[in-house]
């Protein structure tokens, strides 16, 4: 254990800056634990659970594996808390206990509860200079604020069905109608997830002329974010089905607390309803403007696009994080098990984005 700490252990890191504790309140009112008069063996305390979830969110660790790497790795055993030897969660404890916080709503209150740790320590969604926590200083140039705005595809295990059955999904029929006479198939249907094309660029020929872009099916579902672009928290966030289109989700992941009224996003979000819609709520749209139907894109427009192009990617960092380190990817059949996974990867990368700022204003 020496030797692993020695060697810079990055939950000893986590356990230092993260206030876990914070989180107690939420947790006992969304649990609603009986006080033990009745006997029964005690639940585990919920915050070690709550650290199990998010451990879970940054590895993309299924249940069972998860209780298994608990007993495993003397490094989440000592930030768990649990001694060697000791009873530690199995994969029904963890599955349930995930569970009970989605059936009530508490994940997006545990998401809140962090933004306000963070806002706490001087990660303000504004475009002034602040104070961070402690003694450090976070700056940042002035009226480098706002707010960035995307989407990206969460994929899930792909359905193979029948035209006939295809129809009954998209009637919005649930699965145990569909496959009346099948009850064990119907629970492996996941029929709020959805197919969508996804559109990634051809590399140009070998004399250079380029090539139309290629469209790739998909089936998932579609996280929705906000981030602030001062510190590149995601501020808030939003699961759909992966059929649902970028620009209706703009009004549910816009927030109202960033004192810079700066919105970036790219062309999906462009309309004349969402442009009226920012202006009445006071915020200057930085949306990526079309290329106009049957004509070239004017140069000042394609000028535009590039420097806005600068700023909106940092959106994309976001979503390699968490697909590429974190392996972000729906195992889980249902839009609310999908919400819950995605809502824990958009807590885990905050905590992972805390991390990174809190050691660079030490470094500096």
């Amino acid at each position: 254990m020496k030797r692993l700490s020695a060697d810079g252990d990055p939950l000893e890191v986590l356990a230092r800056i993260v206030d876990f504790e914070a989180f107690r309140p939420t947790l006992v009112a969304a649990l609603g634990y009986s006080d033990g008069t009745k006997g029964g063996r005690p639940p585990y305390d919920p915050v070690v659970m709550l650290k199990v979830l998010v451990l879970a969110a940054q590895n993309n660790v299924a249940d069972g594996r998860m209780e298994w790497l608990i007993r495993d790795r003397l490094s989440w055993l000592r930030f768990l808390g649990f001694d060697l030897g000791a009873a530690t969660p199995d994969a029904n404890t963890i599955r349930m206990f995930r569970e009970r916080l989605t059936a009530v709503g508490a994940l997006d209150t545990l998401f809140a509860d962090f933004d306000r740790q963070l806002k706490a320590r001087g990660y303000l969604p504004m475009g002034e200079a602040c104070q961070g926590s402690g003694d450090a200083k976070h700056r940042w140039n002035a009226g480098a604020g706002g707010q960035i705005v995307d989407a990206t595809l969460v994929a899930a295990p792909k359905q193979r069905n029948t035209e006939a059955e295809k129809a009954a999904v998209k009637a919005g029929r649930s699965a145990a109608e569909i496959w009346l006479d099948e009850p064990a198939k119907a629970r492996q249907k996941d029929v709020d997830a959805r197919w969508t094309l996804k559109f990634a660029k051809a590399r140009p020929t070998a004399d250079g002329k380029p090539q139309p872009d290629i469209a790739i099916p998909s089936f998932g579902y579609k996280s929705s974010i906000s981030i602030c672009r001062t510190f590149g928290f995601i501020r808030k966030g939003q699961v759909t089905d992966g059929a649902r289109y970028d620009g209706r989700m703009l009004r549910d992941v816009v927030t109202s607390d960033n004192t810079a009224s700066d919105v970036w996003a790219d062309t999906a979000y462009r309309s004349q309803s969402n442009e009226r819609w920012l202006k009445a709520q006071g915020r200057v749209s930085r949306i990526h403007r079309r290329k106009p139907k049957g004509r070239p894109m004017p140069a000042h427009v394609r000028r535009g696009n590039t420097t806005k192009s600068k700023i909106r990617a940092r959106v994309e960092h976001v979503f390699a994080h968490q697909k590429a380190v974190m392996g972000l990817f729906i195992r889980t059949i249902g839009i609310e098990r999908a919400k819950a996974k995605i809502t824990l990867a958009n807590l885990a990368f905050n905590i992972h984005r805390l991390i990174f700022h809190e050691r660079r204003a030490a470094i500096g």
